[in-house]
């Protein structure tokens, strides 16, 4: 299914305009990789765009080599959306529903290419106008493309039964098989053509709450200066607040923790009000849908049963005493009285500070997967040097790190780089996302080379524990061991538990707001506050400022998005186990699940490939690895 039909399907009509970049994010705000910039120590700005060396930014003329082109491609969409009425009514004959699903395709393709290049454009520096507008013209031609094709799933379901069955059986409608299966299952939440032109129109309003949280977070929030650990007055910012969480300064971390909080709580009725009507958004399409909540109305897409998610946070709850046990041996590395929150980052070997510079990280990611196999290291070669990745933060630059990219194209990957253990990491995990795509797109036609968000942490997650593995077989120093291993672990407490919590939290949200509760800031402040303490145990001092850390998650956008960082994870330990232990035949299952993209149900690819994710047991293979990196931690302190 292309991306276009996929919102159809949903409700999502313009909710996106394309697949999503796929994010990485830190501890404090989703695994969204919030960083600092690369920087001298006397450097206390960000430089402009135009300011950072063109060796470190993507080439986006490989998607477009020009704005004239961009324009072509433009009219050429808009041509296609007029032609899209032809077929209303007649999607009865088998080859006019193929030529429909053909054209459908060409039109998506067109419109993923112009709006994936606008809003990469747009990213390299959010406050610069001329992209703003390209942006905001690509969404409002996806709105209007999605409007045009509306019509099809309805039409295709008010067929008779025996006839759609005939078609799913038809030869020559054979590339669209999964598809017209997709739509019979989607029946009974589909609604009639006039209704679902109705919901087209509402795309640009829906995507509102997504667009006002981007802009206040990205381009218009203002963050003070705080000391340094020299006491200096530096600049406090996305990127810069990781940084400063994890300087060995107590008083340094104190101060940003409490100015990013401040920051947010000021805007905290604003913020409220932006997170309370996505938070309706989805609720009125759930109920226009006919799904019993929002959160199965999510799960639905993927065709995931609401056991996962539910098991999901059960089993965590049942393993919170790791996180309980790995906190208190934090406490006693730092040597401190009390742990707060502001010292989860940071450094637990006192003398030992990896210095990694960008094209270190890159050969040593290179070294890391050579597991994966020759083809594997081959096209990581061609994106590392083909101009997929933009490495360095510049002023206006989108915070974070993502993998995006067109059908066609190769993929893409967004960074703000600095030179440290995380940010390889970070390298790692999005050429996970880039080779998944590479693959897929080589692999499977237009419309089933997407793959889901519930199989894509999987190869990012896998290159990290990959990676991993290859740093600790390399180790004979303990510092350095113990380093890793803290890495690592804190991997599990921000991906597994703390992904875990934020998607209890969407679904506590979501359950009050369907039972008529109004979001306040009040209320959602108090239940991110009490989540924070009992996922941390009473051993811990949850200092209330993060009971504000709700406001600054920009997946909180991407409802019931978060639980498949956790759900990836756990795979992923599961793929990179067999990989260790059995080499080259599970190589091929693995290359086999990337080379799959969206052709089956992403539970059924991920079985194929050996790792089933309808059971706990994959999660219960992560938490007994997070035990074992515990137990490791402990024996090295006593030593």
């Amino acid at each position: 299914m292309n991306w276009l039909s996929a919102l159809l399907a949903l409700g999502l009509i313009g909710a996106a305009a394309a697949p999503a970049p796929i994010d990485r994010a830190d501890d404090h705000a989703v695994r969204v990789e919030i960083m600092s910039p690369r920087r001298n120590p006397d450097m206390k700005q960000v430089p402009k765009r135009s300011e950072t060396n063109p060796k470190y930014r993507w080439r986006l003329e490989d998607l477009f080599a020009s704005q004239a082109d961009w324009d072509r491609e433009y009219e050429q969409a808009k041509a296609l959306i007029a032609k899209a009425a032809e077929f209303q009514g007649k999607l009865a004959d088998p080859a006019r529903l193929k030529a429909c699903f053909e054209l459908e395709d060409e039109l998506s393709l067109h419109v993923e290419r112009l709006y994936v290049y606008a809003n990469m454009r747009h990213h390299e520096d959010t406050a610069e106008p001329n992209n703003m507008a390209l942006a905001d013209k690509s969404k409002k031609l996806s709105v209007e493309a999605n409007e045009a094709l509306s019509f099809i799933t309805p039409e295709v379901l008010s067929l008779p039964d025996e006839t759609l069955e005939k078609m799913i059986a038809d030869p020559n409608l054979a590339p669209y098989r999964f598809t017209l299966e997709e739509m019979r299952r989607q029946k009974a939440h589909v609604l009639g053509k006039s209704e679902e032109a109705l919901l087209a129109q509402a795309g640009n309003i829906s995507q509102a709450p997504n667009t006002i949280f981007g802009m206040l977070n990205n381009a218009d929030l203002k963050f003070p200066t705080i000391k340094n650990e020299n006491g200096e007055d530096v600049e406090l910012t996305h990127g810069t607040y990781i940084q400063f969480l994890e300087s060995r300064d107590r008083s340094v971390r104190e101060a940003a923790f409490k100015a990013m909080y401040d920051t947010y709580g000021k805007l905290k009725n604003t913020l409220a009000s932006t997170l309370a009507a996505n938070v309706n958004k989805n609720l009125f399409y759930a109920r226009a849908r006919k799904y019993p909540s929002a959160l199965e109305m999510s799960l639905f897409a993927d065709n995931i049963p609401k056991d996962v998610y539910t098991n999901l946070i059960d089993t965590i709850h049942k393993h919170l005493p790791l996180m309980y046990r790995y906190m208190e041996l934090r406490r006693k590395l730092l040597g401190v009285e009390e742990l707060h929150m502001y010292d989860l980052f940071a450094p637990l070997v006192e003398e030992f500070k990896m210095e990694i510079p960008y094209e270190e990280a890159k050969q040593t990611v290179l070294e890391g997967l050579a597991p994966l196999g020759p083809d594997y290291q081959k096209v990581l070669k061609e994106g590392f040097e083909g101009g997929w990745i933009d490495v360095y933060e510049n002023q206006g630059k989108r915070s974070g790190a993502y993998s995006w990219g067109a059908y066609g194209t190769h993929p893409y990957v967004l960074l703000n780089h600095k030179d440290n253990l995380n940010s390889m990491f970070t390298l790692a995990h999005e050429m996970g996302h880039a080779l998944h795509s590479y693959y897929s797109d080589r692999h499977q036609s237009y419309r089933d080379a997407q793959y889901t968000i519930f199989l894509a942490e999987v190869a990012s997650t896998l290159n990290e524990a990959l990676l991993m593995d290859y740093l600790l077989k390399r180790t004979n120093d303990p510092k350095e061991k113990m380093y890793l291993l803290t890495y690592y672990a804190d991997q599990f407490r921000t991906t597994v538990f703390r992904q875990t919590m934020f998607a209890e939290f969407e679904k506590i949200i979501h359950e009050k707001a369907e039972a008529g509760e109004s979001l306040t800031p009040q209320l959602l402040s108090g239940v991110y506050y009490d989540l924070n303490k009992l996922y941390y145990g009473d051993g811990m001092v949850v200092d209330r400022d993060i009971e504000m850390e709700w406001a600054r998650i920009p997946h909180f956008y991407s409802s019931f998005y978060v639980y498949k960082y956790a759900t990836g994870f756990s795979a992923a330990t599961s793929f990179a186990k067999q990989i260790l232990d059995e080499g080259e035949p599970a190589v091929e299952r693995y290359l086999g699940f990337l080379k799959s993209g969206g052709s089956d149900y992403s539970i059924n690819i991920l079985k194929k490939a050996g790792v089933d994710m309808s059971t706990p047991e994959p999660i219960e293979q992560a938490m007994s690895v997070f035990e074992d990196l515990i137990r490791q931690m402990e024996e090295l302190t006593k030593a």
